[in-house]
């Protein structure tokens, strides 16, 4: 899967770009027509300490997913994230796997003439 990371307004190192791609490649075992993802990361201008975020775009065949979270570390962030988002997948399987089963019936049933 093809991932582009963009650091707003700062220059991540390679280690947290390393993480990143880790942590995301991981989704591929839970959704293998994952196509590609979009990670941004962005500081945010608050007097808290939790002002990393960041943000997840996977495009999916017909369908696009999004996750965003805002904690201490980007690290911490990356993971609620792909959390997040490896929840969205199971939903997402779940839900074109009973509209397979429904179109597989639709099929299978004899037309219903009204004479």
């Amino acid at each position: 899967m093809k991932i582009t990371v963009q650091s707003i307004h700062f220059t991540a190192d390679q280690k947290l770009l390393n993480f990143i791609q880790k942590k995301v490649d991981k989704l591929e075992t839970f959704y293998d027509h994952i196509i590609s993802g979009e990670v941004y990361l962005k500081l945010e201008n608050v007097k808290d300490e939790a002002n990393k975020i960041t943000e997840i775009k996977l495009l999916l065949p017909g369908n696009q997913i999004f996750a965003k979270e805002m904690c201490k570390t980007f690290e911490e962030a990356t993971d609620a994230v792909v959390e997040s988002l490896r929840m969205q997948i199971e939903k997402h399987k779940t839900k074109k796997a009973i509209a397979a089963e429904a179109a597989k019936k639709a099929v299978l049933l004899p037309a219903e003439d009204d004479f």
